[in-house]
């Protein structure tokens, strides 16, 4: 049995390609959400601010959520074939590190919004994003540094163009779905 968090809890392959669809889903649902909630004759325009906020925070949970999940099956597979132990010293390091910094993120999610600064919601998360994908790479997953380097392209996008939330978030999936091709 050997230690070593690279065999497990890796983002490549199948588990990238649902990490990339969850956002396009994820994004898809916030970007109708706030477009129902714009147009008069939609039933969504409707619910009180307070709803929607419930309704998009509800949306982000869940791609967390489902995305965190398709790490664990996949990593439990990895070990499962591997003949190793799920959780072992590294992988609870790493683990540890992933927990705390989706805690970070929707801290800061959260405070950003609270402050009133809705425009900088996206690239506030594309940059954490980019820093706790930064944090998880190891020596033999440099190809993470490329999607890192992707969030933080599309977060000073999203600053100079705040418009541009939506599309960043779509070209984040994509990033993700060819990633888990490319990568194996």
């Amino acid at each position: 049995m050997h230690d070593n968090y690279s065999a497990n809890f890796i983002l490549k392959g199948f588990t990238s390609i649902l990490i990339g669809i969850y956002i396009l889903i994820g994004s898809y649902a916030l970007k109708t959400l706030l477009n129902g909630f714009l147009i008069d004759d939609n039933p969504v325009g409707m619910l009180s601010v307070e709803i929607l906020e419930i309704l998009g925070i509800t949306i982000v949970f869940l791609v967390l959520l489902f995305s965190s999940l398709a790490l664990y099956f996949s990593g439990k597979r990895v070990a499962k074939r591997n003949d190793e132990i799920l959780f072992n010293s590294q992988t609870k390091t790493i683990l540890r590190k992933y927990i705390i910094g989706v805690v970070i993120i929707f801290a800061t999610l959260i405070l950003v919004k609270s402050r009133g600064y809705l425009y900088y919601i996206t690239p506030t998360f594309l940059l954490l994003y980019s820093l706790l994908l930064f944090l998880l790479k190891n020596k033999e997953r440099k190809n993470l540094l490329i999607l890192s380097g992707l969030c933080l392209l599309l977060a000073i996008l999203c600053i100079l163009i705040p418009s541009y939330w939506y599309s960043s978030l779509a070209i984040l999936g994509v990033a993700h779905l060819t990633y888990g091709v490319v990568v194996k």
